[in-house]
């Protein structure tokens, strides 16, 4: 029998299996998270590239607006030092600038230097008590989670196949959040070399494959909008589901509002995998950007190279307005998003339509 009040719920102390994606790049407002984690859900920080000192702000704000658990989601990749990569920035930043000159971008705004922020990032997480940690690309250190594990920290591991699930179990890790090709964004894919465009299995051929091998609560993700979704994973063997894209439309989230319509206004039809933002494969909404980046011939290069690369042209789309020129990091399910709506009527919408589907 299908039942919606999962084991999940009592690991992770929330009243509904309802994980709000920890998306980097400031979508993850404390007012989202806060929001999330009080109508029942778990609300999550997308921390990946925010500075220390942010990140501690933002989760003292936080505890100030919810006593309910939350989650902090950081990256866990080294960072790429291929000597040929250095060889091909220059074509890369001469793409870049040509795509930028309309948003007056100029060649000292083409940067490739980044500081690598993970230690001093994970220290506050311990520091500032965070009760949950998340991460993706790969699972944190042994150290680290022997810090996390003495602190009673709970810890979430995305993965994209059975076998990072077998890993990320065998870590220690609380909790599984299995990606699959569906969802918006960068996915956890661990080895971009050995999956150069991500491991591109769909989310309903994922779930149970990952629940047949391991024993911890797996939580599906990818292309789920509404409680028949929630109801799907469940029937699959999941024990909740995490949602982004869904979340990107709140009245809380942080994107542009120009980009919030593009949800509304776009099909399935419309994302692409692409690596021209950031040097790892993700999904978005097509636009100029990647159709020009992807006409000029020119490789990526690799992440978080070239994420910092494109760093400026995006932050000046969004000051300008300019649509065309935004990482619009979208799931496939974004018929099944129709407005803007607030988070907590999101999630109590998604459970009244599973619980009506149960009966």
């Amino acid at each position: 029998m299908i039942t919606l009040q999962t084991p999940l719920c009592d690991v992770l102390n929330i009243k509904y299996p309802i994980i709000q994606a920890g998306m980097a790049g400031g979508s993850t407002t404390v007012e989202l998270i806060a929001n999330v984690c009080n109508a029942g859900g778990l609300g999550s920080l997308g921390a990946a590239y925010m500075m220390p000192d942010d990140i501690r702000k933002a989760i003292r704000d936080i505890k100030q607006q919810t006593d309910r658990p939350f989650a902090v989601n950081l990256f866990c990749v080294e960072d790429i030092n291929d000597p040929n990569e250095k060889k091909h920035e220059h074509e890369v930043k001469e793409v870049l600038i040509s795509l930028g000159k309309n948003l007056g971008i100029k060649e000292e705004h083409i940067q490739f230097q980044t500081p690598d922020l993970f230690n001093e990032r994970f220290q506050v997480l311990i520091e500032e008590e965070v009760p949950i940690i998340s991460t993706a690309f790969g699972i944190l250190p042994v150290d680290k989670m022997e810090a996390t594990k003495q602190r009673k920290i709970k810890v979430i591991s995305m993965v994209t196949t059975v076998k990072e699930a077998v890993i990320a179990e065998k870590s220690g890790v609380n909790v599984i959040v299995a990606q699959g090709s569906d969802a918006g964004g960068h996915r956890s894919t661990f080895d971009i070399k050995e999956h150069p465009q991500g491991a591109n299995i769909g989310t309903f051929s994922l779930i149970p494959q990952v629940v047949e091998n391991v024993n911890v609560p797996v939580v599906a993700a990818g292309g789920i909008m509404n409680g028949r979704g929630l109801v799907a994973a469940l029937a699959l063997g999941a024990q909740g589901v995490q949602m982004g894209t869904k979340f990107l439309g709140s009245k809380e989230s942080g994107v542009h509002p120009f980009y919030k319509k593009a949800l509304f206004e776009s099909t399935e039809e419309h994302t692409v995998i692409t690596k021209n933002f950031s040097g790892r494969p993700a999904r978005g909404i097509k636009n100029k950007f990647i159709e020009e980046f992807d006409r000029a011939g020119v490789h990526p290069l690799a992440y978080p190279i070239q994420n910092t690369a494109t760093g400026n042209i995006r932050k000046e789309a969004f000051k300008q307005n300019q649509i065309e020129y935004m990482a619009l990091w979208a799931g496939q399910g974004l018929r099944l998003i129709h407005r803007e709506n607030h988070a907590e009527m999101i999630i109590k919408e998604l459970m009244d339509e599973a619980e009506k589907i149960l009966g």
